[in-house]
């Protein structure tokens, strides 16, 4: 598969991009603060939206293992879990990992599970070793939840998983749960397995490497998964749940090394999207998070092969291309801003959402006002960009 160039010559062509990108801003500002829909969420990462206009939340859950679920937030912000008890847990950098990316087809939700506490924390920041006892068979997995219409509309206390339920799930069979005449039924569609892969380092030979889900995209009977720890995009095959990885993302040298941070910069794919034929898939970057080194990457989901497509980003974390009018613009979110990484204190910097009217143009600043946004989904009926915040909340931009 094809390597994107990892040079230090690529580095600083993105640093002097991303300063052309900077001159050329347009500074167009949506309502700050913007409107809050909802707030109380338990670590929100993805977000999806019903074809009855329900947006549907992944959370994390809570210290207490396996709190993640899906709740439903309805047009006037009101919250009604849909699924509880699934699989999370407090991952190697101490945080709530569980339901992560969501994808909505039909009446059937694909859920990416990310890490949860396969790992514990090393002795160094960026090493980890392998839990023996994690509080789920199914972390760094994908279930499919399938529900009617009827649920969606009625149910208010939702279903709940419970630690018998997981193992079931975890041995290939599907879960069906009842609630008066209501019914919801999960199965597996991929446990990627290993979890982890040995990663030894001279300090720290016991060191490992996870597979950590973090978002995800059906197209016809493939789903195509980020993995922000492996850094990679798996291809998975929804009806024989076999997987391989479609591209993989090498590190890139650190252009603050000597300053913070060690000699090389990790990729860490997050959000993805489909559009004309093409993956799109966001380069975060890994710590110490330096500026103008975070990308949208286009993916060949036939070859793997793959060319960036926006570059001179900061902490991009979700891409959503929006088609009208015979070309297509591409919304970005990135988690934080600022020159320079985001580490004193973390993530302080207000996240941006920026409209790209083509790729190699300077980006358009919607907002400058969102608090470690996650994931966005755009409700084209009623003009109205969803965004779900890290701290809890999903707030909601007008959006023409």
């Amino acid at each position: 598969m094809n390597k994107f160039p990892g040079s230090l010559t690529y580095v600083r062509l993105s640093l002097l991009l991303a300063v052309t990108f900077l001159l050329s801003v347009i500074q167009v500002h949506a309502q700050c603060p913007p409107d809050v829909v909802t707030s109380g969420l338990q670590f929100p990462i993805g977000l999806a939206q019903t074809n009855k206009g329900d947006l549907l939340v992944a959370e994390g859950g809570t210290t207490t293992p396996n709190t993640g679920r899906i709740s439903i937030v309805d047009q006037s912000g009101h919250r009604r879990t849909l699924l509880a008890g699934l699989p999370s847990g407090i991952n190697d950098v101490l945080e709530p990992s569980g339901p992560a990316g969501l994808f909505m087809r039909g009446r059937t939700l694909y859920v990416a599970i990310g890490v949860g506490d396969i790992g514990l924390p090393g002795p160094f920041p960026g090493t980890a070793f392998a839990n023996p006892n994690p509080s789920s068979p199914l972390f760094s997995s994908v279930l499919a939840i399938h529900f009617s219409a009827s649920v969606e509309k009625k149910t208010s206390q939702g279903f709940t998983l419970t630690p018998a339920d997981h193992q079931v799930l975890a041995s290939g069979q599907k879960v069906t749960l009842s609630s008066g005449k209501e019914k919801l039924t999960i199965e597996l569609v991929v446990n990627i397995l290993p979890d982890f892969i040995l990663n030894p380092l001279p300090t720290v030979p016991a060191n490992v490497r996870f597979s950590n889900p973090f978002d995800l995209v059906a197209v016809g009977d493939q789903l195509y998964v980020t993995d922000g720890a492996r850094n990679l995009v798996w291809r998975v095959d929804i009806p024989t749940g076999a997987f391989s990885a479609l591209a993989e993302f090498p590190p890139i040298p650190n252009p603050l090394f000597g300053t913070i941070g060690g000699p090389v910069v990790e990729a860490v794919p997050t959000g993805i999207a489909y559009s004309d034929g093409q993956l799109l898939v966001t380069l975060f970057r890994g710590f110490p998070f330096p500026p103008a080194t975070s990308v949208v990457q286009q993916i060949d989901p036939l070859t793997g092969s793959y060319v960036p497509l926006i570059i001179g980003l900061k902490t991009a974390i979700d891409v959503l291309p929006i088609r009208g009018g015979g070309d297509t613009d591409y919304l970005v979110l990135q988690h934080t801003s600022g020159v320079g990484p985001p580490f004193v204190p973390p993530f302080s910097r207000p996240g941006l959402l920026l409209r790209f009217d083509e790729p190699g143009a300077g980006p358009v600043i919607i907002a400058d006002c969102l608090t470690r946004p996650t994931s966005m989904v755009l409700d084209e009926k009623n003009d109205t960009l969803y965004i779900t915040e890290y701290a809890g909340r999903v707030v909601a931009i007008p959006f023409d």
